[in-house]
């Protein structure tokens, strides 16, 4: 048996096509085709092709110009991970979790006595308290991920209330 990278198993195991998915999938910047094949390990047409199709399928956002940049469309990947809740799970198990991060979002609001992670200021820490420092960031990283969730919940079990209500089962 021999011994191959997982970056060589990446580039048999998976088309062109998939390959610059992956890549689409980890970009949020806007990149040229040629960004693409370079990380894809395929040729520009090739990477312009798929690019070009996932546009087409709303996966890939299209910048125009000389060239052309392309990035992940992230309204199309809310839209599949509101889907995949919705198919998922029942609207009840939706809406348990949505409260539970209303009330965790409540607590992050009374502990930093602010409506939302934005308007945290590090402002009053003092600069050689790391730890202090380190414990805000986390929170904010963490306010900030239960503040996309309910976003994301909310609009799953809207989903999930619609299918049922049009006698559709999710």
């Amino acid at each position: 048996m021999t011994d191959t990278s997982a970056a060589d198993r990446w580039q048999d195991e998976r088309t062109t096509f998939q390959r610059v998915y992956d890549v689409l999938v980890g970009s949020q910047s806007f990149l040229t085709a040629q960004e693409f094949a370079d990380r894809a390990e395929c040729s520009e047409t090739a990477a312009r092709n798929a690019l070009e199709q996932l546009a087409e399928m709303g996966v890939a956002e299209r910048r125009d110009g000389r060239p052309a940049r392309y990035r992940r469309n992230d309204s199309y990947f809310r839209w599949k991970r509101v889907e995949s809740l919705a198919r998922e799970h029942s609207p009840d198990k939706l809406q348990e979790r949505l409260d539970e991060l209303i009330a965790k979002d409540e607590k992050f609001q009374d502990k930093y006595v602010v409506p939302d992670p934005a308007a945290v200021s590090t402002a009053d820490l003092p600069v050689d308290d790391h730890d202090a420092l380190h414990e805000r960031w986390e929170d904010l990283s963490e306010w900030r991920t239960v503040r996309r969730d309910i976003r994301l919940l909310r609009r799953a079990v809207e989903r999930t209330r619609s299918s049922a209500d049009d006698g559709v089962h999710a």
